[in-house]
């Protein structure tokens, strides 16, 4: 099978995502949320970063939620379009008293994931 890539959907610029980098759907996280596509390995020079902290409650599943979410924007380096997030979920589940006294933290340890709106991107065979 081959591999496909993707472009922006907006000025066609090549990203340098492969198909051979996608999680499998039913990996350890909601890997293929409606509408997006994740990636576990992205080649970071064709986009630009940017930072996003909210403070708020966020759900992602029924059993995993917060109140604070810290990601980073993955705009596109050529036009600034934005594709999708990288999440960052941070160390894992601790012992202590937790976030504002609240029990343990709910976080569950995981690497990057680099998420994608399917609507951004362009595939290229």
């Amino acid at each position: 099978m081959a591999s496909i890539s993707y472009s922006c959907a907006e000025c066609d610029s090549p990203l340098n995502l492969s198909s051979s980098n996608l999680y499998p759907q039913d990996f350890y996280f909601e890997a293929g949320n409606k509408g997006t596509l994740s990636f576990s390995a992205i080649d970071l020079t064709k986009f630009r970063l940017e930072q996003e902290d909210k403070i708020k409650p966020f759900f992602e599943t029924l059993n995993y939620w917060g109140l604070q979410r810290k990601r980073t924007k993955l705009k596109c380096a050529s036009c600034g379009k934005l594709l999708g997030y990288i999440y960052d979920d941070g160390p894992p589940a601790t012992n202590g008293i937790g976030q504002f006294g609240m029990g343990p933290s709910q976080v569950v340890p995981r690497f990057p994931r680099y998420r994608f709106k399917i609507k951004a991107l362009k595939q290229q065979q």
